[in-house]
C-alpha cells in the first residue's frame, strides 16, 4: 500500500508572492491607511496551518524583501513581521480551537499591536507622521481574516499541502 506524499510548498511561497504585490499594488492617496496587511495574513495563516514550514526565519526574509519594495529602513517590516510570526506561534493551540470571529479579533489585536510599534519607529526615524490612522489597517485584515483563512484552508486541502 504505497501513500502518495504531495509536497507542493511552492504554492505556500506563490501566495507570498501575491501578498508583496498587493502590499504595493496602487491605491488612491486616501485609501491608503486603508491597505490591509497582505502579507502579515498570509504568514499568520500559513503559521498556524504549517508552523513546520513557516515559521520566524520565513517571516523574516519576506519582511527584508517587503522593506526593499517599500523603500523603507531595512529590517524595519521584518521586525514587525517576525513579531506577528513570534505571536501567532506563541497562541498556535489556543488560536487553532477559537471560532473565526474569535480569531478575527486575535488577529486584530496582534496586527494593531504590530501597527503600533511600525507607527513608533516611523515616528523614531521621521518618515512619517505620527498618526493613529496607520491602525485602519490592522481593522480591515481583521475583517479579512475569515475569508482569507477559508480561502487558503481550501486550498491547502485540494493541494494537499502539509
Amino acid at each position: 500500500m504505497a501513500v502518495s506524499r504531495r509536497n507542493n510548498g511552492w504554492v505556500i511561497w506563490l501566495t507570498f508572492a501575491l501578498g508583496l504585490l498587493l502590499s504595493v499594488s496602487p491605491m488612491p492617496q486616501f485609501m491608503e491607511v486603508f491597505r490591509p496587511m497582505w502579507l502579515a495574513l498570509l504568514v499568520s495563516f500559513w503559521t498556524l496551518a504549517v508552523p513546520g514550514k513557516v515559521g520566524m526565519t520565513t517571516a523574516f526574509v519576506l519582511g527584508l524583501a517587503e522593506d526593499v519594495l517599500y523603500g523603507t529602513l531595512l529590517g524595519q517590516n521584518a521586525l514587525i513581521l517576525t513579531l506577528i510570526t513570534f505571536l501567532v506561534l506563541s497562541l498556535q493551540q489556543r488560536l487553532r480551537m477559537f471560532p473565526m470571529w474569535q480569531q478575527s479579533l486575535v488577529i486584530l489585536v496582534i496586527f494593531g499591536i504590530a501597527q503600533l510599534i511600525q507607527l513608533w519607529l516611523s515616528a523614531l526615524t521621521g518618515n512619517r507622521l505620527p498618526t493613529l490612522a496607520l491602525v485602519w489597517s490592522a481593522v480591515i485584515s481583521a475583517l479579512l481574516w475569515p475569508w482569507i483563512s477559508f480561502a487558503l484552508r481550501d486550498l491547502r486541502r485540494r493541494l494537499h499541502i502539509n
